[in-house]
């Protein structure tokens, strides 16, 4: 894609084996809209790849369906996300109670709701992001990492951070239809007015042909098998 070939390079903020169903490498806007800086965002997950459909979760797909699922049983929920670049904490937003089960319909008609009718000047930025942390790497470029589990997150405010620090686990908190990370360049710190800026991952390996093939500079598409050690 035009617009992706001179992306940002950033570290990958996650550790294991992840899927990204919404990417900009398959399509832009990679969550439909433009708003609140998620053009070129990515979300990830971990999937069980022997099983048909590659679900998230380990319960079945009828539980799923019915029931919904504990958090607690999904295969990323709980997993450490790490800073993809040096910079300075400039929000570190926890304490949003985030939900103990997902139930599909319920989830999916919030998260409609949010991404296409948020507005700034009266909606919590939370409601959308959750808990989330903002890295300032430099002048105008911001890493946004969201939807983090309550009481997890081990920055705070002015903060300097190094790539690769532990800064919080993966939850299910804010506009989130199951446990996933949520990460997004921007031009901003303020997610409710900020652009998104297109951005690579400077290294990871790509299963491909039953092997596993280093990447560098990579964007992933939808169901890619990638991983980050």
């Amino acid at each position: 894609m035009i617009e992706m070939r001179e992306p940002i390079i950033v570290e990958f903020p996650l550790r294991g084996e992840w899927l990204s169903p919404n990417t900009p490498g398959t399509k832009i806007p990679s969550h439909g809209t433009n708003k609140l800086g998620t053009r070129y965002a990515y979300d990830f997950i971990q999937v069980d790849w022997e099983r048909k459909g590659l679900p998230a979760y380990r319960v079945s797909f009828l539980q799923y369906l019915i029931f919904g699922v504990p958090v607690n049983e999904y295969y990323c929920w709980g997993k450490e996300i790490y800073a993809p670049c040096d910079g300075t904490i400039v929000k570190a937003e926890d304490g949003y109670k985030e939900r103990t089960r997902t139930k599909l319909l319920s989830d999916m008609s919030n998260a409609y709701k949010n991404a296409h009718y948020f507005d700034p000047k009266k909606d919590d930025e939370q409601s959308v992001a959750g808990n989330y942390v903002i890295i300032e790497s430099s002048k105008n470029l911001y890493a946004a990492l969201c939807h983090l589990q309550k009481g997890s997150i081990q920055v705070s405010v002015g903060q300097n951070v190094k790539k690769g620090e532990v800064i919080g686990r993966i939850g299910d908190s804010g506009n989130s239809l199951a446990p996933h990370l949520h990460f997004q360049l921007m031009d901003s710190s303020d997610i409710s007015t900020a652009k998104g800026l297109p951005c690579a991952f400077e290294e990871y390996e790509l299963f491909k042909n039953s092997a596993w093939v280093k990447v560098r500079n990579g964007i992933p598409k939808y169901k890619d098998r990638i991983r980050f050690q």
